[in-house]
Protein backbone atom coordinates (compact mmCIF):
# COMPACT_ATOMS: atom_id res chain seq x y z
CA UNK A 1 0.00 0.00 0.00
CA UNK A 2 3.33 2.57 0.52
CA UNK A 3 4.34 1.66 -2.23
CA UNK A 4 1.50 2.24 -4.26
CA UNK A 5 0.74 5.62 -2.61
CA UNK A 6 4.09 6.79 -3.22
CA UNK A 7 3.93 5.93 -7.12
CA UNK A 8 0.38 7.98 -7.32
CA UNK A 9 2.26 10.52 -5.20
CA UNK A 10 5.20 10.84 -8.11
CA UNK A 11 1.80 10.73 -10.72
CA UNK A 12 0.01 13.44 -8.66
CA UNK A 13 3.56 16.00 -9.25
CA UNK A 14 3.65 15.09 -12.89
CA UNK A 15 0.14 15.99 -13.34
CA UNK A 16 0.84 18.91 -11.92
CA UNK A 17 3.83 19.86 -13.33
CA UNK A 18 1.65 19.67 -16.45
CA UNK A 19 -1.61 21.44 -15.42
CA UNK A 20 1.25 24.41 -14.15
CA UNK A 21 2.54 24.74 -17.34
CA UNK A 22 -0.36 24.26 -19.81
CA UNK A 23 -2.34 26.74 -17.67
CA UNK A 24 0.95 29.82 -17.96
CA UNK A 25 0.84 29.21 -21.40
CA UNK A 26 -2.79 29.70 -21.97
CA UNK A 27 -2.64 32.77 -20.26
CA UNK A 28 0.26 34.04 -21.92
CA UNK A 29 -1.82 33.32 -25.69
CA UNK A 30 -4.98 34.49 -24.46
CA UNK A 31 -5.55 38.05 -26.00
CA UNK A 32 -5.22 41.23 -24.00
CA UNK A 33 -3.58 41.61 -20.80
CA UNK A 34 -4.05 42.13 -17.22
CA UNK A 35 -4.18 45.35 -17.33
CA UNK A 36 -6.41 45.60 -20.85
CA UNK A 37 -9.85 46.96 -20.09
CA UNK A 38 -12.78 49.33 -21.68
CA UNK A 39 -10.84 52.13 -19.99
CA UNK A 40 -7.55 52.65 -21.96
CA UNK A 41 -4.54 53.00 -19.14
CA UNK A 42 -1.77 55.64 -20.24
CA UNK A 43 1.32 53.45 -21.91
CA UNK A 44 3.45 55.02 -19.52
CA UNK A 45 1.49 53.67 -16.49
CA UNK A 46 1.30 50.18 -18.16
CA UNK A 47 4.90 49.95 -19.02
CA UNK A 48 5.49 50.60 -15.08
CA UNK A 49 2.97 48.14 -13.95
CA UNK A 50 4.37 45.59 -16.07
CA UNK A 51 8.22 46.19 -15.16
CA UNK A 52 6.38 45.90 -11.46
CA UNK A 53 4.68 42.43 -11.70
CA UNK A 54 8.01 41.29 -14.26
CA UNK A 55 5.69 40.67 -16.96
CA UNK A 56 8.40 42.57 -19.30
CA UNK A 57 10.81 40.08 -18.76
CA UNK A 58 11.33 36.91 -20.96
CA UNK A 59 8.77 33.89 -21.11
CA UNK A 60 11.17 31.40 -19.94
CA UNK A 61 12.03 33.26 -16.88
CA UNK A 62 8.79 34.08 -15.92
CA UNK A 63 8.25 30.81 -15.86
CA UNK A 64 10.92 29.52 -14.16
CA UNK A 65 9.76 32.18 -11.89
CA UNK A 66 6.28 30.87 -11.63
CA UNK A 67 7.49 27.26 -10.97
CA UNK A 68 9.41 28.33 -8.14
CA UNK A 69 6.22 30.37 -6.46
CA UNK A 70 4.29 27.48 -7.00
CA UNK A 71 6.72 24.55 -5.42
CA UNK A 72 7.06 27.59 -2.52
CA UNK A 73 3.05 27.82 -2.02
CA UNK A 74 3.00 30.96 -3.49
CA UNK A 75 0.77 31.95 -6.71
CA UNK A 76 1.70 35.73 -6.65
CA UNK A 77 -0.13 39.15 -6.39
CA UNK A 78 -3.57 39.86 -7.44
CA UNK A 79 -3.84 41.85 -10.21
CA UNK A 80 -7.27 43.61 -9.94
CA UNK A 81 -7.83 42.82 -5.66
CA UNK A 82 -5.00 45.76 -4.60
CA UNK A 83 -3.58 44.84 -1.88
CA UNK A 84 -4.30 41.23 -1.69
CA UNK A 85 -2.29 37.92 -3.22
CA UNK A 86 -4.19 34.74 -4.72
CA UNK A 87 -3.08 32.90 -1.47
CA UNK A 88 -5.18 35.82 0.74
CA UNK A 89 -8.21 35.13 -2.08
CA UNK A 90 -8.08 31.29 -1.07
CA UNK A 91 -7.91 31.52 2.26
CA UNK A 92 -10.63 33.92 2.45
CA UNK A 93 -12.87 31.68 -0.27
CA UNK A 94 -12.21 28.56 0.18
CA UNK A 95 -13.47 27.72 3.88
CA UNK A 96 -17.47 28.59 2.25
CA UNK A 97 -16.48 26.75 -1.07
CA UNK A 98 -16.04 23.96 1.02
CA UNK A 99 -18.08 23.99 3.46
CA UNK A 100 -20.84 24.23 0.39
CA UNK A 101 -19.33 21.38 -1.38
CA UNK A 102 -19.37 19.13 1.91
CA UNK A 103 -22.64 20.31 2.46
CA UNK A 104 -23.80 19.27 -0.94
CA UNK A 105 -21.86 16.09 -1.01
CA UNK A 106 -23.22 14.53 2.04
CA UNK A 107 -26.91 15.71 0.22
CA UNK A 108 -25.83 13.97 -2.74
CA UNK A 109 -24.73 10.70 -0.90
CA UNK A 110 -26.79 10.17 1.38
CA UNK A 111 -30.74 10.92 -0.75
CA UNK A 112 -28.94 9.26 -4.05
CA UNK A 113 -27.51 6.15 -2.27
CA UNK A 114 -31.10 5.70 -0.16
CA UNK A 115 -32.87 6.46 -3.28
CA UNK A 116 -30.92 3.81 -4.85
CA UNK A 117 -31.49 1.35 -2.48
CA UNK A 118 -35.82 1.80 -2.70
CA UNK A 119 -36.08 1.76 -5.94
CA UNK A 120 -34.02 -1.45 -6.10
CA UNK A 121 -35.84 -3.65 -3.31
CA UNK A 122 -38.92 -2.20 -4.62
CA UNK A 123 -38.29 -3.07 -8.41
CA UNK A 124 -40.52 -2.49 -10.73
CA UNK A 125 -43.32 -0.81 -8.31
CA UNK A 126 -44.31 3.00 -7.93
CA UNK A 127 -41.59 3.27 -5.78
CA UNK A 128 -38.89 2.62 -8.36
CA UNK A 129 -40.36 4.53 -11.19
CA UNK A 130 -40.91 7.82 -8.98
CA UNK A 131 -37.19 7.34 -7.52
CA UNK A 132 -36.07 6.99 -11.56
CA UNK A 133 -38.26 9.82 -12.80
CA UNK A 134 -36.44 12.37 -9.95
CA UNK A 135 -33.23 10.85 -11.10
CA UNK A 136 -33.96 11.95 -14.78
CA UNK A 137 -35.29 15.67 -13.78
CA UNK A 138 -32.03 15.62 -11.83
CA UNK A 139 -29.87 14.59 -14.52
CA UNK A 140 -31.63 16.96 -16.97
CA UNK A 141 -32.11 20.23 -15.43
CA UNK A 142 -28.36 22.12 -15.45
CA UNK A 143 -27.67 23.14 -11.87
CA UNK A 144 -27.58 26.70 -12.72
CA UNK A 145 -31.57 26.26 -13.91
CA UNK A 146 -32.12 24.27 -10.66
CA UNK A 147 -30.93 27.38 -9.11
CA UNK A 148 -33.32 29.85 -10.16
CA UNK A 149 -36.32 27.17 -10.35
CA UNK A 150 -35.42 26.58 -6.34
CA UNK A 151 -35.26 30.47 -5.77
CA UNK A 152 -38.31 31.19 -7.42
CA UNK A 153 -40.86 28.54 -5.20
CA UNK A 154 -38.74 28.48 -1.79
CA UNK A 155 -37.90 31.34 -1.71
CA UNK A 156 -39.63 33.84 -3.20
CA UNK A 157 -43.55 32.13 -3.46
CA UNK A 158 -43.36 30.07 -0.64
CA UNK A 159 -40.71 32.27 1.09
CA UNK A 160 -39.19 29.05 3.43
CA UNK A 161 -35.45 30.05 2.44
CA UNK A 162 -33.72 33.27 1.66
CA UNK A 163 -32.66 34.20 -1.87
CA UNK A 164 -29.73 34.61 -1.65
CA UNK A 165 -26.31 35.91 0.25
CA UNK A 166 -24.32 33.84 2.84
CA UNK A 167 -25.05 34.63 6.06
CA UNK A 168 -26.51 32.05 8.29
CA UNK A 169 -26.92 27.98 7.76
CA UNK A 170 -30.69 29.09 6.38
CA UNK A 171 -28.77 30.56 3.56
CA UNK A 172 -26.76 27.27 2.76
CA UNK A 173 -29.94 25.27 1.92
CA UNK A 174 -30.45 26.25 -1.93
CA UNK A 175 -27.49 26.11 -3.41
CA UNK A 176 -26.84 23.05 -1.94
CA UNK A 177 -29.14 21.39 -3.00
CA UNK A 178 -29.16 23.15 -6.46
CA UNK A 179 -25.12 22.07 -6.47
CA UNK A 180 -26.87 18.56 -5.20
CA UNK A 181 -29.05 17.89 -7.71
CA UNK A 182 -27.46 16.39 -10.66
CA UNK A 183 -24.88 14.01 -8.55
CA UNK A 184 -27.65 12.90 -6.26
CA UNK A 185 -29.67 11.26 -9.91
CA UNK A 186 -26.36 9.93 -10.82
CA UNK A 187 -26.02 8.06 -7.77
CA UNK A 188 -29.52 7.29 -7.52
CA UNK A 189 -29.31 5.71 -10.98
CA UNK A 190 -25.71 4.04 -10.11
CA UNK A 191 -26.89 2.83 -6.78
CA UNK A 192 -30.19 0.60 -7.81
CA UNK A 193 -28.42 -0.51 -10.85
CA UNK A 194 -25.14 -2.19 -8.60
CA UNK A 195 -28.21 -3.19 -6.07
CA UNK A 196 -30.20 -5.30 -8.61
CA UNK A 197 -26.74 -6.81 -9.84
CA UNK A 198 -25.68 -7.85 -6.22
CA UNK A 199 -29.17 -8.66 -5.11
CA UNK A 200 -29.57 -11.25 -8.31
CA UNK A 201 -26.13 -12.96 -6.91
CA UNK A 202 -25.81 -16.40 -5.20
CA UNK A 203 -24.92 -15.26 -2.11
CA UNK A 204 -27.47 -13.36 -1.38
CA UNK A 205 -29.94 -16.71 -1.97
CA UNK A 206 -28.35 -18.55 0.12
CA UNK A 207 -28.77 -15.62 2.71
CA UNK A 208 -32.54 -15.72 1.76
CA UNK A 209 -32.73 -19.58 2.24
CA UNK A 210 -30.96 -19.43 5.50
CA UNK A 211 -33.80 -17.61 7.13
CA UNK A 212 -31.92 -13.78 6.92
CA UNK A 213 -34.61 -10.97 7.53
CA UNK A 214 -34.70 -8.66 4.39
CA UNK A 215 -33.14 -6.34 6.38
CA UNK A 216 -30.40 -8.41 7.59
CA UNK A 217 -29.74 -8.85 3.53
CA UNK A 218 -29.54 -5.16 2.47
CA UNK A 219 -27.57 -4.14 4.97
CA UNK A 220 -25.08 -6.48 5.95
CA UNK A 221 -24.82 -8.54 2.45
CA UNK A 222 -26.34 -6.13 -0.25
CA UNK A 223 -25.35 -2.25 0.48
CA UNK A 224 -21.59 -2.70 1.06
CA UNK A 225 -21.12 -4.61 -2.39
CA UNK A 226 -23.23 -2.14 -4.00
CA UNK A 227 -21.48 0.79 -2.98
CA UNK A 228 -18.35 -0.06 -4.95
CA UNK A 229 -19.42 1.58 -8.25
CA UNK A 230 -20.92 4.72 -5.65
CA UNK A 231 -17.04 5.31 -4.18
CA UNK A 232 -15.43 4.86 -7.76
CA UNK A 233 -17.41 7.89 -8.62
CA UNK A 234 -16.75 9.97 -5.61
CA UNK A 235 -13.77 11.55 -7.95
CA UNK A 236 -15.11 12.85 -10.82
CA UNK A 237 -18.07 13.86 -8.38
CA UNK A 238 -15.27 15.91 -5.95
CA UNK A 239 -14.89 17.62 -9.32
CA UNK A 240 -18.21 18.60 -10.32
CA UNK A 241 -18.98 19.98 -7.49
CA UNK A 242 -16.34 22.35 -7.29
CA UNK A 243 -16.65 22.97 -10.73
CA UNK A 244 -19.95 23.57 -10.26
CA UNK A 245 -20.30 25.98 -7.47
CA UNK A 246 -18.46 28.03 -9.87
CA UNK A 247 -21.95 29.18 -11.39
CA UNK A 248 -23.78 28.51 -8.09
CA UNK A 249 -21.78 31.02 -5.96
CA UNK A 250 -22.08 34.14 -8.75
CA UNK A 251 -26.23 32.89 -8.98
CA UNK A 252 -26.95 33.09 -4.81
CA UNK A 253 -24.31 35.90 -4.18
CA UNK A 254 -21.71 33.63 -2.40
CA UNK A 255 -18.00 34.97 -1.47
CA UNK A 256 -16.72 31.85 -2.01
CA UNK A 257 -13.44 30.85 -4.16
CA UNK A 258 -15.78 30.29 -7.27
CA UNK A 259 -16.98 33.34 -7.19
CA UNK A 260 -13.72 35.01 -7.42
CA UNK A 261 -12.64 32.43 -9.99
CA UNK A 262 -15.68 34.06 -12.16
CA UNK A 263 -14.88 37.65 -11.52
CA UNK A 264 -11.17 37.00 -12.27
CA UNK A 265 -11.67 35.82 -15.90
CA UNK A 266 -14.07 38.81 -16.65
CA UNK A 267 -11.25 40.91 -15.14
CA UNK A 268 -8.04 39.54 -16.62
CA UNK A 269 -6.68 38.66 -13.38
CA UNK A 270 -4.19 35.98 -14.82
CA UNK A 271 -2.58 35.42 -11.85
CA UNK A 272 -5.91 34.43 -9.65
CA UNK A 273 -7.13 32.04 -12.54
CA UNK A 274 -4.19 30.73 -12.34
CA UNK A 275 -3.52 29.81 -8.71
CA UNK A 276 -7.19 29.09 -8.52
CA UNK A 277 -6.99 26.45 -11.25
CA UNK A 278 -4.08 24.77 -9.98
CA UNK A 279 -5.57 25.10 -6.13
CA UNK A 280 -8.64 23.22 -7.77
CA UNK A 281 -6.78 20.63 -9.62
CA UNK A 282 -4.58 19.74 -6.41
CA UNK A 283 -7.69 19.27 -4.82
CA UNK A 284 -9.26 16.87 -7.18
CA UNK A 285 -5.91 15.13 -7.27
CA UNK A 286 -5.43 14.21 -3.84
CA UNK A 287 -9.35 13.20 -4.01
CA UNK A 288 -8.95 10.84 -6.41
CA UNK A 289 -6.33 9.32 -4.31
CA UNK A 290 -8.43 9.53 -1.33
CA UNK A 291 -10.90 7.49 -3.22
CA UNK A 292 -9.19 4.61 -4.76
CA UNK A 293 -7.30 4.15 -1.06
CA UNK A 294 -10.98 3.95 0.58
CA UNK A 295 -12.05 1.69 -2.33
CA UNK A 296 -9.42 -0.32 -1.45
CA UNK A 297 -10.30 -0.31 1.87
CA UNK A 298 -13.83 -1.59 1.36
CA UNK A 299 -13.38 -4.11 -1.01
CA UNK A 300 -9.80 -6.06 0.07
CA UNK A 301 -10.10 -8.09 -2.79
CA UNK A 302 -8.92 -4.86 -3.98
CA UNK A 303 -6.19 -3.93 -2.03
CA UNK A 304 -4.43 -7.33 -2.57
CA UNK A 305 -4.77 -7.22 -6.04
CA UNK A 306 -3.04 -3.82 -6.11
CA UNK A 307 -0.48 -4.68 -3.66
CA UNK A 308 0.72 -7.57 -5.76
CA UNK A 309 0.56 -5.55 -8.50
CA UNK A 310 2.80 -3.05 -6.97
CA UNK A 311 5.51 -5.98 -5.91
Amino acid sequence: MLRYISKRLLYILMTLFLIVTVTFFLMRAAPGGPFSSEKQVPPEIEKNLNEFYGLDRPWYNQYFDYLVSIAKWDFGPSFKYKGQTVNDLINEGFPVSFFLGMESLLLAISIGVLLGIIAALNHNKWQDYTAMVLAVLGISVPSFIMASILQYFLAIKLGLFPVARWESLQHTVLPALALAATPMAFIARLTRSSMLEVLSNDYIRTAKAKGLSRGQITVKHAVRNALLPVVTYLGPLSAQILTGSFVIEKIFGIPGLGSHFVTSISNRDYTTIMGVTVFYSILLLVAVLLVDIAYGFIDPRIKLAGGKKGE
